[in-house]
């Protein structure tokens, strides 16, 4: 049910992860990542994707700068290489790279052509850039840094969006979130959940600051959301 795939973007060629649902056509969804790369809990999101019954890829988010990036989030040097690697990252290239992902997999043997974009922290980030320059059939999006810059692009916002947001988030302060709530309150294709006492990436596998209730509440969300959207 696993293997990889490869992407023909416009700017090159890069390497994602896909996860196959026993059942098929199916939709899809484009799993972006965290400053990890599509490591393990990336991999073990899209397979819990797969057996709800979507195709789920993970594309190589810094194939431009190191490919085959596959960080330990206990580690320590491995969270300062993934530092170094956010903040070197072309975020509107990257943009274009969701969007090339995204048809490529509409494209798949299997796929019914229906793609959202679902994403963490960075990939969070990247899944609103996407949404709102190129569009997408749904969006998810789980405490996405930097989210707050960039919401005067916001009024291009069509597709569904779903999004995600720790009230106690150590990346993402209370007035950036504030931002959020107000740019997005406007849109009745947005809906934003919050919430209380997590801390970012709580809805993350192995996060330190993971929380079982609060993760199994956005999930459902998320997975109530994508079957709503996608079928």
């Amino acid at each position: 049910m696993t293997d990889g795939i490869t992407i023909e973007s416009r700017d090159g060629i890069f390497d994602a992860y896909i996860a196959r649902p026993k059942a098929s056509p199916a939709p899809a969804v484009v799993v972006l990542q965290e400053l990890f790369g599509v490591n393990a809990d990336i991999r073990k999101t899209c397979d819990e994707l797969a057996e709800q019954g979507f195709i789920a890829v993970a594309p190589d988010l810094f194939w431009r700068q190191e490919p085959g990036v596959d960080l330990d989030v206990t580690s320590e040097p491995d969270w300062q290489h993934g530092i170094r690697l956010y903040q070197a990252y072309d975020r509107d290239a990257g943009a274009r790279d969701v969007k090339d992902t995204a048809d490529v997999v509409a494209k798949l043997p299997g796929c019914t052509g229906k793609v959202a974009v679902l994403g963490y922290c960075l990939g969070a980030l990247m899944t609103f850039l996407t949404a709102v320059r190129y569009g997408v059939d749904a969006a998810v999006a789980y405490h996405g840094g930097d989210t707050e810059k960039y919401l005067g692009e916001g009024n291009r916002l069509d597709a569904p969006l779903l999004m995600h947001l720790a009230e106690e988030d150590e990346f993402i302060s209370k007035s950036a979130q504030a931002e959020i709530k107000t740019a997005l309150a406007s849109k009745p294709n947005a809906t934003v959940y919050s919430y209380p006492g997590q801390r970012h990436a709580f809805a993350r596998h192995n996060g330190t600051h993971y929380n079982a209730a609060a993760a199994a509440l956005a999930n459902g969300r998320t997975a109530e959301f994508l079957h709503q959207q996608l079928r």
